[in-house]
């Protein structure tokens, strides 16, 4: 969820960051109505949500491990290693643990008392919050839920930084994978590393193959993220990705139907190894789809984008616990299902971006908090 800051900027991954956004905000809208288990649901459960949810679950997250690499690539030409660590912390470590320590807990206490495990007021639950941890039988929300990300990415760019800053000193391997990775197919060749990657978490689907994080392993996450790096270490990517963005588009489309067909029509289950390679083929194509269109029509800057960009991380901060809480109240409401997510959807956001603009946006210690400059 970085803003990129670069001596050339690129303002399409700007407006892939806000896009790619509400893109999240749409999706945990829909989790309240869709088939799949949920902190709170809806009484009555849609199969079109659920299929909106897996579509866009496909590639949302590997947008933004994408997204984060090119930020840092910027970030490392401007900072040494250490002034960017320092960076990391502010930025995600405690946007994290300000979640984990107030509001994400309203999403454990609603959980807890949607599913009959609790009965009593929030104030009364607050110290069971710590009983246990979240995930193995607990309460203790340790990854902050829907703020897993900031979590990985910060362990992540501890992980790959000595690869980081290896590359940037390394013109001319840089320069030689680009020579190869640029062929008219070379945006593509990426997808090996990503069905080596699924290959390896299918062999073992309980420990490194577990997807409770958006959808995908840690190491599939990975090669996304290490992945994006490559890609804007030289310029000619960004020409080759927008040379393939319409046999990228027609891929993604074709293997969405096709994934369709794999678990509704032929049933074949989610783990099957046919079924998580052409996952690794469709999120990778979508990828490829939103930076080659994005590099081709949205390269520009306004106001609006301006203000998106630095209001997209306290958004996300927020974004899950307004919508659990909002989702408790009318859970039990008898409209049909679009018009309570119509509802839903803009009810929330006009809390969240309230809070925003009312009491993050000016107080400085709130800025802080919520990891903005």
């Amino acid at each position: 969820m970085d803003t990129v800051n670069q001596t050339k900027r690129y303002y399409e991954i700007d407006w892939l960051r806000v896009l790619g956004m509400l893109a999240i905000f749409l999706l945990h809208n829909a989790r309240f109505f869709d088939q799949n288990g949920w902190h709170v649901k809806n009484v009555e459960l849609s199969f079109g949500m659920s299929v909106f949810v897996a579509v866009v679950g496909h590639f949302i997250m590997p947008l933004f491990f994408l997204l984060s690499a090119f930020a840092i690539y910027y970030a490392l030409k401007k900072r040494t290693a250490g002034a960017f660590l320092k960076e990391r912390v502010h930025r995600l470590l405690i946007p994290l643990g300000v979640g984990v320590l107030t509001h994400v807990m309203l999403q454990v206490y609603i959980e807890n008392i949607s599913n009959a495990r609790f009965s009593g007021s929030f104030w009364q639950f607050v110290p069971h919050y710590f009983d246990g941890w979240y995930a193995f039988g607990g309460n203790f929300a340790w990854m902050g839920l829907h703020l897993w990300y900031l979590l990985i990415l910060f362990l992540f760019s501890w992980l790959a930084l000595p690869l980081f800053v290896y590359l940037n000193r390394s013109v001319n391997l840089t320069a030689r994978l680009a020579d190869f990775g640029t062929k008219p197919w070379g945006p593509f060749l990426f997808i090996i590393p990503l069905f080596l990657a699924e290959w390896v978490a299918g062999l073992s689907m309980d420990t490194i193959g577990r997807r409770d994080f958006g959808g995908w392993n840690a190491l599939t996450y990975l090669v996304f993220f290490v992945s994006g790096y490559i890609l804007v270490t030289d310029e000619r990517y960004r020409h080759a990705i927008q040379k393939v963005r319409w046999v990228s588009l027609a891929i993604s489309l074709s293997t969405v139907f096709l994934g369709y067909l794999m678990l509704v029509k032929w049933r074949l289950p989610g783990d099957n190894r046919f079924y998580l390679m052409l996952r690794a083929v469709n999120s990778w194509s979508w990828l490829l789809t939103f930076v080659g269109f994005a590099g081709v029509h949205l390269n520009f800057s306004n106001r609006f984008l301006k203000y998106a960009n630095e209001a997209v991380l306290p958004f996300y901060v927020l974004h899950q616990t307004v919508i659990v809480v909002m989702g408790y109240f009318i859970r039990d409401w008898r409209w049909t299902v679009l018009p309570k997510y119509l509802f839903l959807a803009l009810v929330s956001f006009f809390i969240i971006m309230g809070l925003y603009e009312l009491v993050i946006k000016r107080i400085e210690f709130m800025r802080y908090l919520f990891g903005m400059k």
